[in-house]
């Protein structure tokens, strides 16, 4: 069983335990401190969207089409939906002469809440630019008609836009993807199950830019400086990824992925992080990104203080009074190599 990363207190009384793996990877491979099973293999989900937008880097469509480091961010995104994410996807769309139906993510509202009440109250729904992969596809469809293929099903598990990314994952992370277990996100497309440790070695790879060469170098570097310059096109207002990668990017790149994951590189370091809330609680996965990074010596105090209500938040009633807390529990002492 793993141990207990995070507990959610309410008054003087722990309320919620949760539990979960953390570990983090140097380049060489050699695993640098872990705390539970990092062997079990995990669904990533977008936490490793920096490495699906690698394919979309390489083919040069971004030349092609006259797009920008903000559209690759936004490739690299779990976005709000709100309107400079939105109108950013409808841009590229316009750019690639795609129409929404061509976009195999579903339809949906904004996360961003006040986004939703705001389109709501126009009297608009959801639309598949809102989906907060809808660049993630994009960069799918650009690469697509870069190559000159067939776009139709690009999700599928078998379409060559999907095996690209397959690929990028097998030589970053020495894994056999073939013989991973697999099913579909969120958002339609494969997604693979794979042990955690080898998720924090791809990320550790992903930041050593003197392993790579050629085209796969330039696309790596290229990503590195857009959602270092434009972490708000990443995730967007009130999300753990921009308020960090504002404060500490190019020294700390993050990305979450759904249901308790989350990614971290330090590239000057040569390490990954990868951990994974096992009952896939978003703020637990949160703290635990807080915990790990502070124990690594990554956070200087003002940098957590202001990054205080991902790390250490209060919880609170409908009066908005503080009737609890989230914080790391006692475990993290268990840290190590």
């Amino acid at each position: 069983m793993n141990p207990v990363l995070v507990n959610r207190w309410r008054g003087n009384a722990i309320e919620n335990r949760h539990r979960g793996s953390v570990v983090v990877v140097e380049a060489s491979g050699r695993v640098f401190a872990a705390m539970g099973d990092v062997q079990r293999a995990v669904f990533p989900r977008s936490a490793i969207k920096f490495l699906q937008a690698i394919p979309f880097v390489e083919s040069g469509a971004v030349e092609t089409y006259g797009l920008d480091d903000r559209h690759i961010a936004l490739a690299c995104a779990s976005h709000n939906g709100e309107p400079i994410h939105a109108g950013l996807a409808q841009d590229w769309l316009e750019r690639i002469e795609c129409s929404h139906d061509d976009l195999e993510c579903g339809a949906e509202l904004p996360l961003h809440k006040a986004t939703q009440f705001e389109l709501m109250s126009q009297g608009r729904g959801p639309q598949r630019i809102h989906h907060n992969c809808s660049g993630k596809h994009l960069g799918f469809l650009s690469t697509c008609k870069q190559h000159g293929e067939q776009a139709a099903n690009y999700r599928l598990y078998n379409h060559a836009a999907q095996q690209r990314w397959f690929e990028v994952l097998e030589s970053l992370s020495n894994t056999r993807v073939a013989q991973l277990p697999w099913g579909y996100d969120g958002c339609a497309i494969p997604t693979l199950a794979i042990p955690l440790q080898r998720i924090a070695l791809a990320m550790a790879r992903f930041g050593e830019l003197s392993r790579f060469e050629g085209d796969r170098r330039a696309a790596i570097e290229r990503i590195h400086a857009a959602v270092t310059s434009n972490p708000y096109m990443v995730a967007g207002k009130e999300r753990l990824c921009t308020s960090l990668m504002e404060r500490l990017a190019p020294q700390i790149l993050v990305k979450v992925g759904a249901d308790g994951v989350y990614t971290a590189l330090i590239p000057e370091h040569k390490l990954g992080v990868a951990l994974k809330i096992d009952d896939g609680n978003d703020s637990a996965a949160r703290v635990a990104l807080g915990a790990v990074l502070q124990a690594l010596g990554l956070l200087p105090v003002e940098e957590f203080r202001l990054l205080s209500e991902y790390f250490r938040p209060s919880v609170t009633n409908s009066r908005g009074e503080t009737v609890g807390r989230i914080e790391p529990s006692s475990d993290w002492e268990s840290l190590s190599a």
